[in-house]
């Protein structure tokens, strides 16, 4: 192959008078542009200035945070059976706050994704109907629906897994009846040929191929659910997040920073065991 002839400047400044536009956007397009980034800026330098950021602020800020983090090291280590088995204990309870409301809302959730799926709910009033319904309930955040049924049940575990199974359900019947949706029409139509109901083919085409999607989201929200378990607490609503704000608010910054390390390595544990269950269920390899 012959290598081709240069381009001459010539040559691209008479492309550039003949389609101009194709090297530079029209002025009007420009203009536009220029006026979204005057906005943007705009808008941020006001939000700036009226959360009264100042440089003087940050420094003195960073100061005290640097003063904060000194208190890590040497981390606290409990020298009594009993003030650690109360650390031990508001472990637990997070842990199980994320496994019940993890696991209540996908049992509420699951029957109802196969009203959010258009392949398997064909009345499109009620179908967009259902899916609203899943909008709401993950518009309110799951620390507002703690301090709900705080008010509700009162403090204590119980409103940490209601919290948490009433904000699972929005999401997991939303992830679900789209993999519902995704799924391929070939298995159930071979069903269907072999003579089978509608329970059938959700029975032995439907549900081989989403149950794996269906794991997999149950098990990334448990992990995610660990995590938002400690804030739950912290409101009240049980768990270890309790005793780490108990101790932020006695400035027994030591022993906050040694509750915060086992929160750490509790997700770490729980992050890990999470990835061997999908390895070995779904094939998937583990997260390093």
């Amino acid at each position: 192959m012959t290598a081709s002839a240069p381009i001459s400047a010539a040559e691209i400044a008479a492309a550039r008078e003949k389609v101009p536009h194709a090297f530079r956007a029209p002025p009007a397009v420009r203009a536009r542009r220029w006026v979204v980034r005057v906005v943007l800026a705009g808008l941020f330098v006001y939000c700036l200035v009226l959360f009264g950021f100042s440089p003087a602020r940050i420094a003195n800020g960073l100061a005290r945070l640097g003063n904060v983090l000194s208190f890590m090291f040497p981390p606290h280590v409990w020298d009594s059976w009993r003030d650690f088995s109360e650390v031990l204990k508001g472990l637990g309870e997070t842990l199980s706050m994320a496994f019940l409301g993890t696991v209540l809302g996908a049992v509420v959730a699951f029957p109802l994704s196969f009203l959010g799926a258009r392949n398997i709910n064909r009345l499109t009033f009620l179908r967009l109907g259902v899916r609203r319904g899943y909008d709401v309930i993950r518009a309110v955040e799951t620390l507002i629906l703690a301090l709900i049924f705080i008010r509700a049940f009162g403090l204590g575990p119980l409103a940490g897994i209601l919290a948490i199974a009433v904000s699972e359900v929005g999401t997991f019947a939303k992830l679900f009846s789209e993999a519902i949706e995704n799924s391929s029409e070939r298995p159930a139509d071979g069903v269907r040929a072999a003579g089978g109901s509608r329970l059938q083919v959700i029975r032995y085409a439907l549900l081989p191929q989403v149950n794996p999607v269906i794991l997999s989201v149950i098990l990334y929200n448990f992990e995610s659910n660990v995590r938002s378990g400690t804030i739950l607490g912290i409101v009240g609503a049980g768990g270890i997040g309790f005793l780490l704000s108990d101790r932020i608010a006695a400035y027994r910054w030591d022993e906050a920073w040694s509750i915060i390390f086992l929160i750490i390595a509790m997700v770490y544990v729980v992050d890990w065991l999470s990835g061997l269950i999908r390895q070995r269920l779904i094939g998937t390899e583990p997260r390093k």
